[in-house]
């Protein structure tokens, strides 16, 4: 059998995949625990604040005719 990687995660009780994968029974597996990345949530955060300031429903709504030639 090849070698492949498989996302999971830990619903509390058991390790369960994220997708379906034919396993063989008794396959020997290696398990990883991954942190959370914290910081990343953090930066996902702010960008989709600032993204909400700079598109926000007060933007005026630019035509061609507003673009330099």
């Amino acid at each position: 059998m090849k070698t492949v990687a498989l996302s999971a995660h830990y619903d509390g009780k058991k390790i369960v995949l994220d997708e379906p994968y034919p396993l063989p029974e008794n396959a020997h597996l290696v398990v990883v625990v991954l942190p959370q990345d914290d910081e990343r949530d953090d930066w996902l955060r702010l960008s989709v604040q600032q993204l909400a300031r700079a598109y926000g429903d007060n933007e005026p709504e630019y035509t061609e005719a507003d673009l330099r030639k």
